[in-house]
């Protein structure tokens, strides 16, 4: 498949092969931190007036079971469209999100299908702790933005660059390469949905500061949450005495004065908003429109209060 964008456009610190992998391979679990995420995103569809006829849940099997219910309460008659799209928690999904026999319905309010949107189809489109491991980012704004209808509205979020800053300043000392991917900035995904065709991008952040008892459950959250994708990572598995001086390491420097000995690290959360505008029309002596941005054109839709 071809895309507009040159190679040199992706992320340059994300080793697409090893995003593939991660993205196929990681376990069918909701973290902890993306349900408290998704929980604080979810709060904010309250500045939102215009609740969807059908929106999209796109990969919640990761994003986060526990917040689907909460949107599903939102918009409980909203149809939902269910796009998980690793097959690998394709099943985990059905099995999570299905409605009961006795409740399903094929179609209609309320309704509840498996698989990718059609364009134009969902008014709003949810996307939790998903794009910041993505090798080809562009790509998945741009599938987001044809699977929403015209005024319709994607919410994201991801992780900001300040994220395991403190770990990340524990292997620069030791001379360990990266222990993670570059994050993006917050101001990088607004232009990137401005070029993708989103209007109105709203980009904000906040800080988390999880604590951790033992290194040891530090490390565990970590495998958790996501993966190394960094191109330069550690090519070759290590060994029980490097995990002993990292575990070492961790304690001696992650230890906050104020958290009673307990390991501190610092996540940074972004959060995105953006609409899709009615597609503008290039002015020229022959302009070339395609027949569904002439239907979305001719409805002639009121503009959004």
């Amino acid at each position: 498949m071809q895309h507009s964008h040159m190679v040199s456009d992706l992320p340059p610190t994300i080793d697409p092969v090893a995003a593939a992998r991660w993205h196929e391979r990681a376990a069918a679990l909701s973290p902890w931190l993306h349900e408290e995420v998704a929980r604080r995103m979810e709060q904010r569809l309250g500045w939102i007036r215009q609740a969807p006829r059908a929106w999209c849940h796109w990969d919640p099997v990761r994003g986060g079971l526990e917040a689907h219910a909460l949107l599903r309460k939102r918009y409980p008659d909203a149809r939902c469209i269910v796009n998980e799209t690793s097959p690998h928690r394709q099943q985990a999904a059905r099995q999570a999100l299905a409605p009961a026999w006795w409740r399903a319905q094929r179609w209609g309010a309320g309704a509840v299908s498996f698989g990718a949107p059609d364009k134009g189809e969902v008014q709003m489109l949810w996307a939790n702790m998903r794009l910041h491991n993505e090798a080809d980012p562009r790509a998945l704004i741009a599938a987001w933005q044809r699977a929403l209808d015209v005024d319709g509205y994607l919410m994201f979020s991801c992780f900001g660059p300040d994220t395991l800053r403190e770990l990340r300043a524990v292997y620069q000392a030791h001379g360990w390469p990266a222990p993670a991917h570059a994050f993006t900035d917050m101001h990088d995904w607004g232009d990137m949905l401005i070029e993708a065709g989103f209007a109105e991008p709203v980009m904000d952040m906040e800080r988390i500061t999880l604590s951790f008892a033992t290194p040891e459950r530090l490390l565990q959250e970590l495998r958790e949450l996501g993966s190394n994708l960094h191109p330069a990572r550690f090519a070759a598995l290590r060994g029980r005495r490097w995990h002993s001086a990292l575990c070492q390491a961790l304690a001696g420097a992650l230890a906050a004065p104020d958290a009673q000995g307990q390991l501190a690290l610092s996540f940074e959360i972004v959060y995105g908003h953006a609409f899709k505008p009615v597609p503008r029309v290039p002015i020229a002596a022959h302009s070339a429109v395609s027949l569904d941005d002439m239907r979305s054109l001719l409805k002639g839709r009121a503009p959004r209060e």
